[in-house]
């Protein structure tokens, strides 16, 4: 048999080839926060929608991981959906929340989640707005996050893109952080290089110090792609809000998946 000859190879264009590959491959996995379905069916009472086959489904249509965040007043998702969706999931189930709380605590360790995200929020607050004091809280930190961590729990808290903030977060024995978001998506339509520059300086540093970087809060479909393409080492997005909204106009699953391509994934 008489083969064709080989083709030269030209080692000029294989460094062309190398030299075109990003630095960093955006890898960040999609946990979906359903509160907002919880929201949605305790406004009218019932079970409609049902919050339970809405985190199955979403865990179907792509999504890599379901967040909830319950609140003492339990005005959307509560404790009683926490615990009826955690048997169901095949993927990561994420619980937020305020350790301060000792309902939160109790329910994290009746649950076991894959991770738990610890943030500063007050009783009352309508929504996540800081990070974590992580140098004044340190000690604190330390004895909440080795509790967690020794009952086989990731965990990661909440902290503003500020560079002491993330070296305390290390101080603290946490795994992840989780990047608080809201400046860099209020800012990203006047001046989105500017708005995204402390979150890439934040999470380089974070990963130079060997934490994992999380991210969430008002990412959405407008602003998911740049702040992915230019913040190194995302390892996971929680979307909520923005993505329950979109889904009124594209469907839950499609915009799932929207989500997913806009993270690159």
């Amino acid at each position: 048999m008489v083969y064709p000859p080989r083709l030269p190879v030209f080692p000029a264009l294989q460094l062309k080839c190398v030299l075109l590959r990003p630095k960093t491959s955006p890898m960040a996995k999609l946990s979906v926060n359903i509160n907002k379905i919880a929201t949605i069916r305790n406004a009218r009472g019932g079970n409609t929608p049902d919050v339970t086959k809405a985190a199955v489904d979403i865990e179907r249509f792509g999504a890599d991981g379901i967040t909830v965040h319950p609140r003492p007043d339990e005005r959307h998702i509560r404790y009683s959906d926490v615990k009826a969706i955690r048997p169901l999931l095949k993927t990561e189930f994420n619980i937020e929340g305020n350790p301060r709380e000792k309902k939160f605590i109790d329910l994290v360790l009746a649950v076991i989640p894959d991770q738990v995200t610890l943030v500063p929020d007050s009783t009352k607050q309508l929504t996540s707005d800081h990070g974590w004091d992580t140098i004044a809280n340190k000690e604190y930190l330390k004895e909440i996050i080795a509790m967690f961590k020794s009952k086989g729990i990731r965990t990661s808290i909440f902290v503003d893109p500020v560079l002491s903030m993330v070296k305390g977060a290390a101080l603290t024995g946490t795994d992840r952080i989780e990047l608080y978001t809201e400046s860099y998506a209020a800012q990203y339509e006047s001046n989105r290089e500017e708005a995204v520059q402390p979150f890439t300086q934040a999470a380089s540093l974070a990963h130079e110090l060997g934490l994992g970087i999380n991210a969430g809060h008002d990412l959405s479909l407008q602003n998911l792609r740049y702040f992915i393409s230019n913040v190194p080492h995302v390892a996971e997005v929680s979307i909520g809000h923005a993505l329950i909204s979109d889904a009124l106009y594209f469907g839950l699953e499609n915009t799932v998946q929207m989500y997913k391509r806009e993270a690159g994934i």
